[in-house]
């Protein structure tokens, strides 16, 4: 298993998975044992083969000793070794190895060819590796290691050897005694000896003792490697990778394993988190309490240089300093403090083995401030090419643990204070080597430890931000609007002021800015290069998901840090615009814009998380603290102006909570950095203000500080100011509260401390005034001559005076911002770490409860370079991430409810698209064209956008936007109703509404008719240039515009396609279902788009609608003073009056508005198109029918109909339809507005005028229909009379039927067959005998009426029957047979209905006087006669039979009154006009037999009697005979035979002959006055 994988593993199976891999096979093909041997035997060849050991013993060869009892070896003075080199062959060799002297003696063999040999001898009995003691296995080879007799070639040897041990597992982690072989190993290794010879052999070596501590480290064994023995380690690593006289390829080599180890090393500290989590915590308290700890030390060399530090695996012939220094001038004699490795068989007091631990935090804390140190930009010993080695390693070492390096105060406490330190000023430097590394470096520390680097961070980032903000204004491109980037910062958002140069303390004049900018304490200038580099690290930054939120967090929402996110947001988005190349590099905008929308990214992909608010700040809080935050910036503003009106401003705002109270003024103005330190200074100096003084001065705590210590505290938080009153004010409120807080030690009294600050703040001026020259400026003695005799009345101590010299000669009392060199940053830096102790930690933000306040901050910007970069972009995959960004902005906005975000958007895709301009193009020119089937209109805008590439993804991905986020749009209607009018006039989309189909019963709106139309597929092929140029000349001489080209068609299908993938009846259908406020919006938009004056938009003169499609005969001739047809007007007041009508409450809250709309539409109708009127009626009908039905009453129908009867005829015909539909609907409606309706006078006017419109009469007649007939009440007592008279008409206009009864009756006589009658005026007669049934039906009723009247009964029965009898009358006359023949029949049951006549009154006799008698008057007339010649006849008989039968059925009502007798002779009378109309047979013989029977009635009713019989009647009787005698003499004696043989002279009686001739006259005055009143009543009708 590898490491990676156990690291991947959960804590509770780390140790299982170790355990299971513990009892591992050695995997290696030769006996382990064996190999053992042959690495032994090939080491001693190979030290055989050198002259030095030429003469080994057999012994050496044999595996055997050559004395079985050797002498004690001479050790050095440490005892780790054996003493070698020349001194010790001359004294122990003095000849061949093994063989005899020349005097016989036996010799000894080499100690490392012996240690071999006897390596040999021990394992002949082992038959298990792994069972031999670890130590005794690697001590022969360790000893040639560390020898420097041996050469490279040889210490290659032994060093292949153990690198193989490890690799086969030979030594493995169950081998015996393991951790004390691994630190001898260490030991060895690290203090590698070696004849030198040439440099690649050489060099092998190292590469052989790097490849084996990487091995070691990162093998099984090294998890018993101790502390000291890692810290060896990596101390040789880094000397390896810092001596420049090594080989470049070696040194690569070292870094490689360096970072190799290290991220081992590093990755163990997680390890241990799980392991040991209390034991780590204890070493991390001890380590991080103790300044100087006891563990383990590494100080590696670099370039040979170091002091007091052994050099690391070098050659013998270059001892260190170090080495000679131990007072042993054997070059071979290893570091006392090192290994304490001894050889076998050797006589050593015994000693008790030291437990070695496995390595944890002690070494790798040491490790990191040995890496962390390599990084100071001010140590010369380190080169720029160590710094990026060791910023590489750093790397490496926070993406493996930065988050448990953070974790441990020990670790961290150096990531805080030195490798920041460090880091923040590498990042300034102009090498980019070392700026990429550091860079990278400092990303991947803010990734990982940023929870603890709190203003640390903001340092960095407010430095990035310094660098790379460009105070360049936008370019003005030609072709995009400057509206569109508005909102894109052109500074940050807090720059602080520059210093002002006023004398006062210390320094005078503040440091140059150019000399600033070389500190990094202001951005300055940076190359292209560093500035792309420093852009793709913000950029990676910004990336992490939370990163933003958590800058929003804790920085742009507390009091006192800056806005660094909205920050780094504005100047993302400012050099994500093109011309920020120029500065930088064209890589740049990219980079920003990428940056930007991973931003926007990371809160899209959030969006629909769940909300963890527990162990987070309130985000109501955050907003408070944030605007608090604004108050505060706008009073220090204030303040620095005028400190009066920024206290009074702060203290309106409730941040100062009492003016009154210096210590509430006092407490905002040193809690913000915001405010100007010299306004400061002179305010709170000011005469005046000394409470204020003193409050301030009381916040300090001076204890334990000598007096220039917090003299300098004081002066770090304003400027003194220049006049001396000022600081005298100072000085002495500082004087007495330090005296008061410190007491009398030095200083005898508050006088004396006066005079010694003056003189402080004069010696700083004396020592730090630029202008004065070194011998001229004060010391120390000066300094104490200048206090003689002032500390009352004695001298000041002068070790006193001293201290307080140094200490302003050192360092300055100046402002911190205005040090100079490498002061400004150790200040500032100091004053960061101050600040630290009471700052707490960042808050790391893994929610999305803080994204909409943050994305509500940083919008603007970000929307803004979208759209520039949108309209400048020719690259499809940026538009492509462009529309993306767009896309994830709308849903945040619509998610988070940012109705001003959306609105934005919309505005900025809407502009881009080009389809909403403020005046849209003229439509005169549109042109329809019929291509393939299909009808295409060709218009101006169509064409320009089909050609526009830009503007028809702008406006896809615009509806793509507003899918779905409708309910978030507020002014951003204003836009897509431009773009959707825009469309609609020019046919791009449905002239309806699809979702709104079955709210509105109205045609789709009509469109202005188009110039031509022209079929391409009936037209031949062109002929060539001269037929083009006859066909534009012929269309310029007709004035019409020319014929559309194919490249203008095909662009028009484009747009047409555009505007299909649009959907927008998903977006209407969206649009019905939004929330009350949402539709408010809406409608105020649309109803805004109404001009104010009624008149349309947009004049385009143009043919009316409706009109016949035909070529413009001449547009220069169309009469101007006709009202110009706009549809874009009816589409708005028809959406707007569908939305208001969707349901109950949007009638109640919304249908006022549109209502009042309207009516101020209809107002001036004599101006308006009268299908934009016919539409406007309908509209207002509708919300008439909805808002009874809610019970409201903003709109009332009187008034409405008052208005609609005022039209003029012409326009109230135009408006037919739509107004029937419309009062069709209403009385369809509320019973309450069925009757307001049918109770209006108005109504019945609307009714009577459109009924003569053939068009209208049909659903005109259906209303009444409606309105007399239904169950549903309708005709009142007071419309009574206005039904009627209506229904009259439509009878009346029946008659045309008589024409084809006339027809019919010929082609009978002729034998012909009758043509058909014509549908419509069937339908006319249909009505008409409709109309006649209702009114008949209507008698029912008038009784009712009658008795519901108020009126008399004699009035009411003239009201109430006088219209139906006079309607049936007038259409006894209609020429048409059908409904005359049907109205005298419901006129002959009328009259002799028995509800008709009454005793109570007379009125009814009117039955005769104005029906009967005129009816017959208007018969006899020769042009009704002629109207049905053959008919008329028939009616005539029918009249006289329903006179006769009408006066007999009344008789006896009759004989009551006094009128008896001038009826009957008025009958009489017309009864002769009858018989002589010269009609016929048929018609006499009916008058005959009528008259002879009202004569018997009379008679036998003992009316009519001779004289003789009853006097009394005798002048009825002589009256009636009298005239009939006239026309019918025989009469008399055909009825009364007796009477007739009376003599004449006694029928007569006395005064007979008078009264006959006064009779004679009366009956022709009577038939004179009978006829006039017929043509009188013929006029009328």
């Amino acid at each position: 298993m590898s490491n990676d994988e156990i690291d991947s593993l959960s804590p509770d199976t780390l140790h299982d998975a170790v355990t299971l891999t513990e009892p591992r096979r050695i995997p290696v093909a030769v006996n382990p044992v064996a190999l053992v041997v042959t690495e032994c035997i090939t080491v001693t060849s190979a030290m055989r083969k050198h002259a030095r050991w030429a003469h080994s013993s057999v012994a050496a060869i044999l595996g055997g000793s050559s004395n079985k009892t050797p002498a004690i070896q001479k050790r050095d003075r440490a005892g780790q070794g054996i003493v070698g080199g020349t001194g010790e062959q001359e004294e122990a060799v003095p000849s061949r190895w093994g063989l005899r002297g020349k005097k016989g003696k036996s010799m000894q063999d080499n100690p490392l060819m012996s240690a071999f040999a006897r390596l040999r001898n021990e394992l002949k009995g082992c038959k298990d590796i792994r069972t031999f003691d670890t130590p005794s296995m690697l001590h022969p080879f360790l000893q040639v290691i560390r020898s420097s007799s041996t050469s490279a070639p040889i210490t290659s040897l032994a060093l292949i050897a153990i690198t193989k041990f490890l690799s086969y597992n030979i030594v493995n982690r169950d081998s015996p005694r393991l951790p004390e072989a691994m630190q001898q190993l260490s030991s060895a290794i690290t203090h590698c000896r070696f004849e030198a010879s040439d440099s690649p052999a050489d060099e092998i070596v190292l590469l052989r003792i790097l490849k084996l501590m990487e091995s070691m480290v990162s093998g099984q064994a090294g998890e018993v490697l101790g502390d000291e023995s890692i810290c060896e380690m990596m101390e040789t690593g880094l000397s390896m990778c810092c001596q420049s006289r090594l080989s470049e390829l070696l040194r690569r080599s070292a870094e490689i394993a360096m970072v190799s180890m290290c991220h081992v090393i590093f990755k163990r500290l997680k390890t241990l988190e799980i392991e040991s989590p209390e034991e780590l915590q204890k070493l991390d308290e001890e380590l991080d309490s103790d300044d100087k700890p006891d563990g383990p030390k590494m100080d590696p060399t670099t370039n040979g240089e170091s002091e007091g530090a052994p050099t690391k695996v070098e050659e013998p012939q270059q001892p260190s300093s170090s080495e000679k220094g131990e007072g042993d001038t054997d070059s071979n004699a290893p570091n006392p403090d090192r290994s304490t490795l001894d050889l076998p068989g050797t006589i050593v007091p015994e000693q008790a083995p030291v437990e070695i631990k496995p390595y944890s935090l002690p070494s790798i804390r040491e490790l990191f401030r040995v890496l962390v140190d390599l990084l100071d930009p001010h140590d010369r010993l380190h080169t720029d090419t160590m710094r990026v080695m060791a910023l590489r390693i750093v790397d490496v070492a926070l993406e493996v643990a930065g988050p448990s390096i953070a974790n441990h105060p020990s670790l961290a406490n150096l990531a805080k204070d030195t490798l920041c330190r460090h880091l923040f000023q590498l990042v300034r430097a102009e090498n980019m080597a070392i700026l990429n590394e550091s860079l990278r470096v400092a990303g991947t520390l803010l990734a990982t430890c940023r929870n603890v680097l709190k203003l640390q961070q903001e340092l960095y980032l407010s430095y990035l931000v310094a660098c790379l903000f460009p105070r360049v204004e936008i370019p003005i491109e030609p072709g995009i609007e400057p509206s569109l980037y508005e909102g894109v910062p052109q500074a940050p958002s807090l720059v602080k002021p520059a210093p002002q140069q006023t004398p006062g303390s210390g320094r005078a004049t503040p440091v140059p800015v150019k000399d600033r900018q070389k500190l990094g304490l202001e951005g300055g200038a940076r190359k292209p290069d560093a500035r792309e580099a420093m852009i793709e690290n913000l950029g990676a930054l910004v990336r992490i998901p939370s990163f933003m939120a958590e800058l929003y967090v804790n920085y742009d929402c507390e009091t006192d840090r800056m806005d660094v996110c909205l920050d780094i947001i504005g100047l993302l988005s400012r050099n994500a615009f093109p011309d920020s190349a120029t500065w930088s590099t064209v890589n740049v905008p990219p980079l920003c814009l990428d940056a930007l929308l991973g931003f926007v990214q990371s809160i899209a992909d959030r969006l629909d998380d769940e909300p963890v608010t527990e162990g987070y700040p309130s985000a109501e809080a955050l907003r408070e603290q944030r605007s608090r935050k604004n108050i505060i910036i706008r009073g220090a503003t204030k303040f620095n102006a005028s400190p009066k009106g920024g206290i009074a401003f702060l203290a309106s705002q409730g941040i100062i909570e009492n003016p009154d109270d210096p210590k509430s003024i006092v407490q905002i103005l040193q809690g913000t950095s915001r405010v100007d330190k010299t306004v400061l200074g002179e305010f709170i100096s000011k005469r005046g203000n000394e409470p204020i003084l003193q409050a301030f001065i009381a916040q300090f705590d001076f204890a334990s500080l000598r007096v220039d210590e917090a003299l300098r505290r004081l002066l770090n938080t304003f400027r003194l100011p220049g006049e001396s009153a000022l600081i005298e004010r100072i000085v002495t409120e500082f004087s007495a509260q330090y005296f008061q807080q410190v007491g009398s030690g030095d200083v005898a009294n508050t006088d004396a401390l006066f005079i010694l600050c003056y003189a402080i703040i004069m010696l700083n001026t004396d020592q730090h005034n630029p202008n004065m020259k070194g011998n001229k400026r004060m010391a120390v003695e000066d300094f104490a001559r200048n206090l003689r005799g002032v500390n009352d009345g004695k001298d000041f101590d002068p070790e006193y005076l001293k201290s307080i010299y140094e200490s302003i000669k050192t360092r300055e009392i100046i402002l911190p911002e205005e040090h100079e060199t490498r002061n400004a940053y150790d200040h500032a830096w100091k004053e960061l770490l101050l600040k630290t102790q009471s700052t707490s930690d960042l808050v790391i933000c893994d929610t999305n409860i803080f994204d909409a306040d943050m994305f509500a901050a940083t919008w603007k910007p970000i929307i803004a370079t979208l759209s520039y970069v949108f309209m400048s972009a020719t690259d499809d995959a940026v538009f492509s991430r462009v529309v993306t960004g767009f896309d994830q902005c709308a849903q945040i906005a619509a998610k988070y409810q940012l109705t001003d975000a959306l609105d934005r958007i919309i505005s900025c895709l809407a502009y881009i698209s080009t389809l909403a301009p403020d005046i849209p193009p003229s439509t005169s020119l549109n042109t329809e064209v019929q291509v393939e089937k299909k009808s295409v209109m060709v218009s101006e805008t169509a064409v320009r956008f089909g050609r526009d590439g830009r503007a028809q993804l702008a406006t896809v991905v615009l509806f793509q936007v507003i899918k779905g986020s409708e309910a978030s749009i507020r002014d951003g209607w204003n836009h897509l109703i431009h773009i959707m009018v825009n469309l609609f006039v020019n046919s791009l989309i449905p002239p309806y509404f699809l979702s709104f189909q079955k709210t509105l019963a109205l045609p789709p709106i009509p469109l202005q008719s188009p110039a031509q139309i022209i079929d391409r597929v009936e037209r031949p092929a062109d002929t060539g240039i001269f037929s083009a140029l006859s066909s534009y000349v012929s269309s310029f001489a007709n004035d019409e515009p020319p014929e559309p080209s194919d490249q203008e068609i095909e662009y028009t299908l484009c747009t047409v396609d555009t505007v299909k993938e649009c959907h927008f009846e998903d977006i209407l259908a969206n649009i019905s279902q939004l929330p009350l406020d949402s539709l408010r919006s809406l409608l105020m938009s649309l109803l805004e788009q109404i001009p104010e004056d009624g008149s349309p938009r947009v004049i385009v003169v143009k043919p009316e609608l409706p009109s016949t499609v035909t070529p413009r005969t001449n547009g220069n001739k169309v009469k101007l003073n006709r009202p110009v047809y706009d549809p874009s007007l009816v589409f708005v007041l028809e959406l707007a009056t569908v939305l208001a009508l969707r349901d109950d409450e949007t009638v109640q809250e919304l249908a006022k508005d549109v209502a009042d709309a309207l009516s101020t539409v209809i107002k001036d109708a004599a101006k308006l198109h009268p299908v934009l009127i016919a539409r406007c009626v309908y509209y207002l009908l509708s919300l008439l029918k909805a808002s009874n039905a809610c019970d409201h009453d903003f709109i009332r129908a009187p008034v409405l109909l008052h208005t609609f009867s005022k039209f003029d005829e012409e326009l109230l015909k135009q408006c037919a339809s739509p107004l029937l539909k419309g009062l069709a609907d209403c009385l369809k409606g509320p019973n309450g507005l069925r009757v307001e309706l049918a109770s209006s006078p108005d109504f019945w006017a609307i009714l009577n005028k459109l009924q003569r419109v053939p068009e209208a009469a049909g659903d005109v007649f259906q209303l009444v229909e409606d309105l007399t007939t239904s169950s549903l009440p309708g005709v009142t007592a007071d419309n009574y009379e206005a039904a009627i008279a209506l229904l009259n008409e439509f009878a009346t206009t029946a008659q045309v039927g008589a024409r084809q009864e006339q027809l019919y009756d010929q082609a009978v006589r002729r034998g012909k067959a009758p043509k058909p009658k014509k549908p419509e005026s069937d339908e006319i007669v249909v009505r008409g005998s409709t109309a006649m049934t209702i009114v008949f039906q209507m008698t029912n009723r008038v009784a009712n009426f009658i008795e519901q009247s108020h009126l008399e009964t004699t009035e009411a029965w003239t009201a109430y029957w006088s219209p139906i009898l006079k309607t049936l009358t007038h259409q006894c006359l209609n020429p048409c047979r059908e409904i005359r023949q049907q109205a005298f029949g419901a006129l002959q049951r009328t009259l002799l209905s028995n509800e008709l006549a009454s005793e109570d009154h007379q009125e009814w006799t009117a039955i005769f006087s104005e029906v009967l008698f005129p009816l017959i008057t208007q018969l006899l007339k020769p042009e009704v006669y002629q109207s049905d010649p053959l008919g008329m006849s028939e009616t005539r008989v029918r009249a006289a039979t329903l006179l006769s039968k009408v006066f007999l059925h009344y008789l006896t009502l009759l004989s009551e009154t006094d009128d008896l007798l001038d009826l009957w002779l008025k009958i009489i009378t017309i009864m002769d006009r009858l018989i002589n109309s010269g009609q016929g047979d048929n018609l006499e013989e009916a008058v005959s037999e009528n008259l002879k029977n009202m004569l018997l009635v009379l008679s036998s009713g003992g009316y009519l009697v001779p004289p003789d019989e009853k006097p009394e009647k005798e002048e009825l009787w002589n009256e009636t005979w009298k005239r009939i005698n006239r026309f019918l003499p025989n009469f008399l004696a055909e009825l009364f035979p007796e009477e007739a043989k009376k003599p004449k002279g006694e029928r007569k009686g006395k005064d007979g002959g008078a009264k006959e001739k006064e009779s004679e006259k009366a009956v022709t005055e009577d038939n004179q006055d009978e006829e006039k009143a017929g043509s009188e009543e013929e006029t009328e009708a």
